[in-house]
């Protein structure tokens, strides 16, 4: 359905949100600038509200009509009003970006004109609308509930935004970009219930059944009853929507956290960043569990492209991978309704998931372990073959000048005194002649 096809007030309503999405991102933008100048949570914080957005050339503050989302960059031809500083047009195209965004999520959750069926979104499948009910027109309450979750998961995309141009720019994420978030993630599934994707836990008996037949010695690892979603996640929403937070922000945070464990054992350098692992938490908690799995091996494969540009091009190996962790997540969310009905028999498995995941992660160990053998018997140096540097004269140098400024203070030495140091030292900090000057 195209835009010019929607009716009037839908066409008008999008039109706002598009505008509220540049607004907001032009605080993301502060937000990206402002979080990587300082270390920890709380100045991150502080600094968004304080002090006001300024030139970094005249460091004069910006006037407000010239802070109007992306007509702002345009009126001013991308230069400072006062000093004519250039003004990256990186700011304009994020807060387009972002407009967009609202959008594009707004139409992939919301049927517009709330007269088509349950199943006519693409966020909407069997599991949700039996917990909410399955009707055939949306009421009130229900349509609700959809705008609380639309900018439920709102606050993930801007969170993800943000993580993902600080990580561009420095390789790292902040605290910030993530742990409000999180915490939003986890206290909102919590309050509301009902804004889980898939529910915590669901199986199949039949596939349960047909794995113990099988795999006898599978049995201890599986269970589940003859219900394919149990009876306590209708009962209890607000229990279960804040267990489907945690477990997503466990399984989020757990399978970055043991990749990063693994390849830093086996290859001996680090595999992923921390700020990977608690972005991955951040995700799960607004997702679920399932969902986030499918986040992480959708990620590759948006990452390969600028693998192989760096690899090849650049000559560098490693990459910031948030970026590719935050598109994999908008992804799902964008194509939930063409991804999950590919992926959705995966976990049916139930617990059979519990073994299978063990064994994928010695899988993993294994193959790694393997290719630093194969490098090897190719003479293929790796990481932890590298030639270890000796102690040179330059870091003699360097250790005796970082010691002590002069090693002569308080202890002047008379003509004839035997001096035992060694004369490099004194060579090292530009002493030489001062040295003999005071003998």
């Amino acid at each position: 359905m195209g835009l010019f096809n929607f009716p009037m007030g839908d066409a008008a309503f999008l039109a706002w949100l598009f505008v509220l999405g540049t607004v907001i991102g032009s605080f993301l933008n502060v937000c990206i600038h402002r979080f990587p100048q300082n270390e920890y949570l709380w100045p991150q914080l502080r600094a968004i509200v304080s002090p006001p957005s300024s030139c970094p050339g005249c460091k004069r503050e910006i006037l407000r009509r010239d802070n109007i989302p992306v007509f702002g960059w345009l009126l001013l031809r991308g230069r400072c009003r006062f000093c004519s500083i250039r003004i990256s047009p990186r700011y304009p195209a994020i807060e387009f970006l972002n407009g967009l965004l609202f959008v594009g999520l707004y139409l992939a959750e919301i049927p517009l004109g709330m007269g088509e069926t349950v199943e006519g979104g693409s966020l909407f499948f069997q599991y949700w609308s039996q917990a909410i009910g399955a009707v055939t027109m949306l009421p009130a309450e229900q349509v609700m509930l959809l705008h609380v979750r639309y900018a439920y998961h709102l606050v993930l995309v801007e969170a993800l935004v943000v993580a993902t141009f600080i990580d561009f720019d420095h390789w790292i994420i902040p605290d910030g970009a993530t742990v409000p978030a999180m915490c939003v993630g986890v206290l909102a599934a919590g309050a509301f219930g009902n804004l889980w994707l898939v529910p915590v836990w669901f199986h199949s008996p039949s596939l349960i059944d047909t794995a113990g037949a099988v795999l006898p010695w599978l049995k201890p690892f599986l269970f589940g009853g003859p219900s394919q979603v149990p009876a306590w996640i209708t009962e209890w929403k607000h229990l279960h929507g804040l267990a489907n937070s945690l477990a997503g922000l466990v399984v989020g945070g757990g399978i970055v956290w043991s990749v990063r464990l693994v390849g830093a054992g086996i290859m001996r350098r680090e595999a992923m960043g921390f700020g990977d692992v608690i972005l991955m938490a951040m995700i799960g908690s607004f997702l679920g569990w399932q969902p986030v799995v499918v986040v992480f091996f959708l990620a590759p494969f948006c990452a390969l492209v600028a693998i192989a540009f760096r690899r090849f091009v650049q000559r560098q190996r490693e990459i910031p991978y948030g970026p590719y962790l935050s598109l994999a997540a908008v992804l799902m969310l964008f194509g939930w309704q063409h991804i999950w009905p590919r992926v959705e028999r995966i976990f049916e498995m139930g617990s059979l998931l519990i073994p299978l995941s063990i064994m994928g992660i010695i899988a993993l160990a294994a193959s790694l372990y393997m290719l630093q053998l194969v490098k090897r018997m190719l003479g293929i140096s790796t990481d932890e073959d590298l030639p270890e540097e000796g102690w040179g004269a330059a870091d003699q140098l360097s250790f005796f000048a970082g010691e002590k400024v002069d090693v002569d203070v308080g202890g002047w030495k008379e003509s004839g005194q035997p001096d035992n140091s060694w004369p490099g030292s004194a060579a090292g900090r530009g002493q030489s002649f001062n040295r003999r000057w005071r003998r």
